[in-house]
C-alpha cells in the first residue's frame, strides 16, 4: 500500500478557522534533530501555512543547556521594530 502524501495549504486572509483537531494531544514518539526541524518550521511560518497554528500549543522537550541558552538569548536580544 502506498503511503498517503500530506498536502499543505497557505492560509487565506479571510480564513477564520483556528483548529482542525478537537482530540486530545498525542504523546511525542518521534525524535527530530533541531537542525532538521527549524528550517521547516521557519519556512512554514514565513509562508503562513495554516497547519502550523494547530501545533502552537504543543510542547517540545529540549536539553537543559539549550534551555539556558534560549533563556539568556530571550533576555538580551534586541526587540524587533
Amino acid at each position: 500500500m502506498r503511503p498517503h502524501q500530506l498536502k499543505v495549504f497557505r492560509a487565506h486572509d479571510d480564513d477564520s478557522r483556528t483548529d482542525f483537531f478537537d482530540s486530545e494531544p498525542l504523546e511525542p514518539t518521534v525524535r527530530v534533530r533541531l537542525g532538521d526541524l527549524l528550517p521547516l518550521v521557519a519556512m512554514a511560518q514565513k509562508l503562513n501555512f495554516i497547519w502550523l497554528k494547530d501545533f502552537l500549543d504543543d510542547e517540545v522537550c529540549v536539553t537543559e543547556d539549550l534551555h539556558q541558552v534560549l533563556q539568556s538569548f530571550r533576555s538580551c536580544r534586541p526587540t524587533a521594530s
